[in-house]
């Protein structure tokens, strides 16, 4: 089995999540990712339930952040404060295509990591750098995290309802979307890596890659001025597009931009024919007028059935809809599995899991999870005969050394 960037290496010195989850995205691709770690620290991300006052999941010195992250991967642990630990890097970039990291704006400069040393190394050479605000600007250089990310980007004022505080967004997003466009760069400077015989530095960032998933908010506002996008669920000022709690407590959202065309599907299936050619309902506008009345009798409806009972009449009449699902539910829903967006896998430590899948498929070069996350150091030797053709003395000589 071939897969899209079988043949491709990765240098990924990265920490935490934007960075590390973009080296995950290319070795789930096929590519050779080799995580550089400091050869005593290592990635702040292997100790993370222990920093944030928990040991949930941790298995055998390892926890699901870091795994997650880091799959596919192989490890080596270099000293790069030392000269032959920058060598053993500088040599790496000479057999790679890809050097990764995501280190605060000006480390890689003083680390002698930065593009205008490696590229002498390695003239076609993609760099990319996973930033917290972009290159460029007066704050390029301050630090930055998830929070600051999601903080900045303008999608803590976005959810939530009306007159809400700003409404705190969980689940590392903004890394993961830095991760994403990072990733992206990577690929499209591939392909003209591969047209033109270019190496090129590319530059992605939380900030960057948040404006880009709030694209319709930001451009709504950017072109028509539309202060916000909030919406009371109350007041929406269309019923059919809006969320609505069953009889089991768990909700189910209507989704309808051409809510005029769904109405008496939607009514049959409600069992309110007597509202359809009502003249506060029968239209768009009619609906948006009195919208807080019809929300009521909706909610009072709604909360008659359970969400599957719901769900079984809108596929027979044709509602749009979707259920509201909780994380725990993610792990059942058939769509998830079928399209292997969850994917079950083997692990060393703990057994068979499932972990997030793919977000994209490939009829001809499937992408895989070809291994879990390394141990520390664990491939160092291996990297080193394999990559660079060192001998045991070799190695040995630079474990003395305290190089690696």
């Amino acid at each position: 089995m071939v897969r899209p960037l079988d043949g491709v290496r990765v240098l990924d010195w990265t920490i935490f999540q934007q960075g590390p989850v973009c080296g995950a995205m290319l070795a789930d691709l096929g590519a050779d990712v080799i995580k550089i770690e400091h050869r005593i620290e290592g990635d702040p991300a292997r100790g993370l339930m222990a920093m944030i006052g928990t040991m949930i999941g941790d298995v055998g010195g390892r926890n699901p952040y870091y795994e997650n992250n880091n799959r596919g991967k192989r490890c080596i642990t270099i000293d790069l404060r030392k000269d032959k630990g920058k060598e053993l890097v500088y040599k790496l970039v000479e057999k790679s295509d890809v050097f990764l990291h995501n280190h605060r704006m000006g480390a890689a400069e003083r680390m002698g990591m930065d593009y205008e040393t490696l590229k002498k190394y390695n003239p076609k050479l993609i760099y990319c750098h996973a930033s917290g605000w972009g290159p460029k600007g007066e704050d390029a250089f301050n630090p930055s995290a998830d929070y600051t990310g999601v903080a900045r980007s303008g999608i803590m004022s976005v959810a939530g309802e009306p007159d809400m505080p700003p409404q705190m967004v969980q689940a590392g997003i903004a890394d993961q979307m830095g991760a994403t466009t990072s990733a992206y760069g990577i690929l499209a400077a591939l392909i003209a890596r591969d047209r033109y015989g270019i190496g090129q530095k590319v530059d992605a960032s939380l900030l960057g890659g948040m404006t880009w998933l709030l694209g319709l908010a930001v451009s709504m506002r950017l072109i028509s001025k539309i202060p916000t996008m909030r919406s009371a669920r109350k007041k929406a000022g269309n019923p059919l597009w809006n969320h609505y709690r069953c009889k089991d407590d768990k909700w189910i959202a209507l989704a309808h931009l051409q809510p005029d065309k769904f109405w008496p599907n939607f009514c049959t299936a409600m069992e309110i024919q007597h509202l359809e050619k009502d003249t506060k309902y029968e239209n768009m506008m009619a609906r948006a007028q009195h919208c807080s009345e019809l929300i009521d009798i909706l909610d009072g409806i709604f909360a008659t059935k359970t969400r599957d009972e719901w769900s079984k009449i809108f596929r027979e009449n044709g509602v749009i809809f979707a259920s509201v699902n909780t994380l725990e539910d993610l792990e059942f829903d058939c769509q998830m599995i079928a399209n292997e967006y969850i994917t079950e896998c083997e692990h060393p430590a703990w057994g068979k899991v499932k972990e997030i899948g793919f977000p994209v498929t490939f009829s001809e070069t499937p992408m895989k999870i070809t291994r879990e996350a390394p141990q520390f150091g664990q491939h160092k030797e291996e990297i080193l005969m394999e990559v660079l053709g060192y001998g045991w003395d070799e190695v040995n000589k630079l474990k003395d050394e305290e190089i690696i």
